[in-house]
């Protein structure tokens, strides 16, 4: 439990802002998370009562089943009406023919972006660290609702294909495993998500022999 606390602060830290008067910020937990969180730690008010309910947060996920990454999204987003931002994700994901959910400074959005640059595809790119409070709470719903918490996060015609490098089924293998097999540029193809008049090929995947 102290190496998920050890974890979870410098991430917790980083994406919230602090409240007036705290020297940490303040996560509303809810109700549900409270009674199961209960008996391991109570709610506190001071300097603490950030990380204190964040971490809350955080076993009432693992309880759920949750696994880690997620577990520490939850923590950082705090309390949110899932329902509801699930549905603006669901929108926000399909509201054109390709969609990245990305953080501008991760080396992995930089990289899908690139790749999907050579394709001559125009995505949509849904920033989620702009705000961040916006986004924290996006990228929590996000993983749960398609397994995998991290950025970028992708889609094409409304479907979830994954990150850049993997993703969490074969249904959604990730951007560059599907430049391997080659069904990426039919994928944007049926989506619509390639200019009419663009003639480039796929990206040959990382390490592939020209």
């Amino acid at each position: 439990m102290l190496a998920a606390v050890y974890y979870l602060f410098p991430a917790y830290a980083l994406h919230l802002q602090p409240v007036a008067g705290t020297s940490l910020p303040a996560v509303r937990i809810s109700s549900a998370a409270t009674r199961a969180s209960a008996p391991q730690m109570q709610q506190e008010t001071g300097p603490f009562a950030g990380l204190q309910n964040a971490f809350a947060v955080f076993q009432a996920s693992k309880q759920e089943g949750m696994d880690f990454k997620q577990s520490v999204a939850d923590a950082i987003a705090g309390d949110y009406d899932r329902d509801s931002v699930t549905a603006d994700v669901k929108e926000a994901a399909s509201s054109a023919p390709l969609v990245l959910f990305t953080w501008d400074s991760s080396p992995a959005c930089k990289k899908a972006l690139k790749l999907i640059g050579e394709t001559g595809a125009s995505p949509k790119v849904v920033r989620l660290d702009d705000p961040w409070d916006k986004g924290n709470v996006m990228r929590a719903a996000l993983g749960r609702l398609t397994g995998k918490s991290s950025v970028p996060s992708i889609w094409v015609g409304g479907e979830y294909i994954g990150g850049c490098d993997d993703g969490p089924s074969d249904e959604a293998p990730g951007l560059v495993p599907m430049a391997f097999r080659g069904t990426l540029r039919e994928k944007l193809e049926a989506a619509g998500a390639l200019d009419s008049g663009s003639m480039r090929e796929a990206p040959a995947a990382p390490g592939a022999a020209h």
